[in-house]
């Protein structure tokens, strides 16, 4: 995810690594919880993304899909959600390995954070758009339905590099039928408590935050709560 801070025109990184490269043949197997209820039978929800959903510096298990697993158990949703997040992934690392990740599960939606590290790399957005929307085509090829994370942007002095990919989202948001969601970290960026200390990735209350604004958006796209 890029986060435009305070009016400036830097983009800020979401790789553990975002000078490497990811190829889809290095990235670990998506994560389930060790313990806790049978969800065998539990239809899935893939958080993909880099490394703000992976949870660089905080771990899996506090990492917003663990938050997000925790709000939809609570309401009684019946649905398991799979980590797929690499830390510094692009649109393009993404497209290479999806197949891979929603092979043999039954997936109900997706929630697609990606594109962060190709403006890092100063990659076209145009490019991120086609890698985004290859990847909706797959998703729903397969009738998954999709959640489009968003940029963050502060202030009116942003680059016109920022807004070119800023608008990108927005271009595939509204060409495609998907549920955007046009602020990921809202309510997180910029704030310095709830963020780690490179300013850029969420500690764990900034996650539990990212969480409940996916939920926002996520809840009405599901079957509603078994009994």
């Amino acid at each position: 995810m890029l986060v435009l801070l305070g009016g400036s025109s830097a983009l800020v990184g979401c790789g553990a690594d975002t000078e490497r490269d990811v190829v889809s043949e290095a990235a670990p197997a998506p994560r389930r919880a060790p313990d806790g209820p049978d969800r065998s039978a539990q239809k899935k929800i893939i958080a993909f993304g880099d490394s703000l959903t992976a949870g660089y510096g905080i771990g899996q298990d506090e990492a917003y899909p663990a938050a997000l697993q925790t709000l939809i158990d609570a309401e009684n949703y019946p649905y398991e959600v799979i980590n797929a997040g690499v830390s510094g992934d692009t649109s393009a690392g993404g497209v290479r390995r999806l197949d891979w990740v929603l092979e043999d599960r039954e997936v109900a939606a997706i929630i697609l954070e990606l594109g962060a590290n190709d403006g890092l790399r100063g990659l076209p957005p145009t490019e991120m758009a086609k890698n985004l929307n290859t990847i909706i085509d797959a998703a729903q090829s397969r009738e998954i339905r999709v959640l489009l994370a968003g940029l963050s942007v502060g202030g009116a002095g942003s680059s016109r590099f920022v807004r070119e990919f800023v608008d990108a989202y927005e271009q595939v948001a509204a060409e495609r039928d998907v549920t955007f969601m046009p602020h990921f970290l809202d309510n997180v960026a910029g704030v310095e408590e709830l963020n780690q200390r490179d300013g850029s990735h969420p500690n764990a209350a900034g996650a539990r935050i990212v969480a409940n604004n996916v939920w926002e958006y996520l809840k009405p796209m599901l079957t509603t709560a078994t009994p």
